[in-house]
């Protein structure tokens, strides 16, 4: 089985890319595909048993990327759907910026693990209007308009999303109309000793990963 693991941006690490570190250690021969990304960064932050290889889209490729990509956000679509996964068995999108709008084969399966539907276009659009700059409050009305019809549709092209939280959940069935399967993300028990109580009845996020992709 070839697979696919599909991120929106990775120029610094915080808890999307502690999920993508996690799927890749699950699937160490699968392939990372990334809008821009710091590529010395992520290989020291892959697992050590990585051996796929890292591809960017063409936003990678433009001026001042690394420090402006937030800026290239109304060309990510078309960049996602330029991305050839013709090859790939199970593709694995990881979902905050423009990741799961990839096109993928028929008989593919693609799972998005969803950190949050893209806040700056839904719940908290207006929160991040009123504090951009004057040409972005001018322009960027135009540009969510079209971001949200394209988000909402493109979830359509994914067969199973999984939350991580009940809260995005929520947020997935409210915006998208899909139900989300929660998988909490990945943590590191090491730093803490928590009551084992709560967590009773909980697969690790390896186990809980393995299962949605076998169903």
């Amino acid at each position: 089985m070839k697979v696919a693991i599909v991120h929106y941006w990775w120029l610094s690490n915080r808890g999307g890319e502690a999920v993508c570190s996690a799927l890749v250690e699950l699937f160490p021969e699968a392939d990372l595909f990334i809008h821009v990304c710091n590529e010395k960064m992520v290989r020291q932050s892959l697992p050590a048993n990585f051996r796929g290889q890292i591809h960017t889209s063409f936003i990678s490729r433009l001026p001042g990327a690394r420090k402006h990509y937030q800026k290239y956000l109304p060309l990510m679509p078309l960049a996602l759907e330029q991305l050839d996964l013709s090859e790939y068995d199970l593709v694995l999108s990881s979902e905050s910026g423009p990741a799961k709008g990839v096109i993928t084969r028929p008989d593919a399966l693609h799972i998005c693990y969803c950190h949050s539907p893209m806040r700056y276009v839904w719940d908290m659009y207006h929160e991040y209007q009123a504090g951009a700059g004057r040409i972005v409050r001018m322009l960027f009305p135009w540009i969510a308009h079209w971001l949200r019809a394209w988000d909402r549709l493109s979830a359509d092209r994914v067969d199973h999303f999984v939350a991580n939280s009940e809260f995005v959940a929520s947020r997935i069935k409210k915006f998208y109309h899909r139900e989300a399967e929660v998988i909490y993300p990945p943590v590191n028990t090491s730093d803490f000793s928590p009551d084992a109580q709560p967590f009773q009845g909980l697969l690790p996020f390896e186990a809980s990963i393995t299962r949605a992709v076998e169903t």
